[in-house]
């Protein structure tokens, strides 16, 4: 390991230990979602009686790097396009949001509850399930996203050490932040190979995905890469998806209440990020209005998209 190497690695383990003590919550949140994320595929490996459909895994790789080709190809007019108008960039993000909070409740959250009620004996305790994937959802994102140094495109670098790394790197520790729950949200709603619950999720975060690419690849314009180096990269981060959508189907193949776990789980997660990441970022430039509009015509989309599909 090279000394800068080690100083990053000696700078961010101090401040992040640090931070720990400053916030015990944060630390203690994200250590209960990471154990019961590490129960959940233990419980998969080792269960005799996995409740993961043998095609849902090919299903699930399948419909996260259709979210990845969608990703490439939303930054490919990158090459062209030097800079976006904040209001068409507020737009479509505003419009990717409301696809991401719309696939969290019909396509996440509404199976969830359903597959909850036929396993408890109870509606209260069904319930009671679904909200505890929501708040591991949430937690696990929380943690993550205090404790990995990232930057965002319009708030600035935040996270442990993020004065010792990279710009660019910050970037894609960013982009990647935001990528992980979807591609776990569709390896979850392809577990049982049901296509009512992961077809609608699947093609919702690939069509969102298109304008989140073109951001992303001129952001990394902004950052200072050449055109090329942006749009490359920008594909790259889709690549997140089907590493989660593979971590999504082991998480809910271990035994029958993974299932809904997971799919709240990941609900928990995509809201999450919709609501601390992408809504204030289209709210920053004075453009609240038409970006709620977007994000009322994404969720309009995505509901059209769930019924028809």
């Amino acid at each position: 390991m090279n000394p800068e190497a080690r100083t990053l690695q000696g700078g961010y383990g101090a401040e992040a230990r640090a931070e720990a003590v400053h916030r015990p919550w944060l630390a203690g949140g994200l250590g209960i979602s990471a154990l019961a994320l590490c129960g959940l595929l233990i419980a998969s490996l080792f269960s005799a009686t996995g409740t993961g459909h043998p095609s849902g895994l090919a299903w699930g790789m399948a419909g996260s790097l259709l979210g990845f080709l969608a990703t490439t190809t939303g930054a490919l007019p990158a090459l062209i396009l030097r800079r976006l108008s904040t209001l068409a960039e507020d737009v479509l993000l505003g419009a990717a949001a409301g696809m991401m909070l719309a696939a969290s409740f019909f396509s996440l959250l509404a199976p969830a509850l359903a597959a909850a009620q036929r396993i408890e004996a109870t509606t209260a305790l069904a319930v009671a399930w679904v909200v505890a994937g929501l708040a591991l959802g949430a937690l696990l994102m929380l943690g993550l996203d205090h404790f990995i140094p990232h930057e965002h495109d319009k708030s600035g670098p935040c996270g442990p050490a993020h004065e010792r790394c990279p710009r660019l790197l910050l970037f894609v520790f960013a982009i990647a932040l935001h990528n992980l729950p979807e591609g776990l949200a569709v390896g979850v709603g392809f577990a049982r190979a049901d296509f009512e619950v992961g077809l609608p999720l699947a093609l919702a975060i690939a069509v969102q995905n298109i304008p989140e690419g073109l951001a992303v690849a001129i952001a990394l314009q902004g950052a200072g890469l050449s055109p090329g180096w942006s749009v490359s990269i920008a594909a790259a981060t889709g690549l997140m998806e089907p590493l989660g959508a593979l971590l999504g189907f082991w998480l809910t193949g271990g035994f029958l209440a993974a299932y809904p776990l997971g799919l709240a789980l990941a609900a928990g997660a995509m809201i999450f990020v919709v609501s601390h990441e992408v809504i204030p970022e289209t709210h920053r430039n004075g453009h609240q209005t038409p970006a709620t509009l977007g994000l009322l015509a994404g969720f309009a989309l995505m509901l059209v998209l769930d019924q028809l599909l």
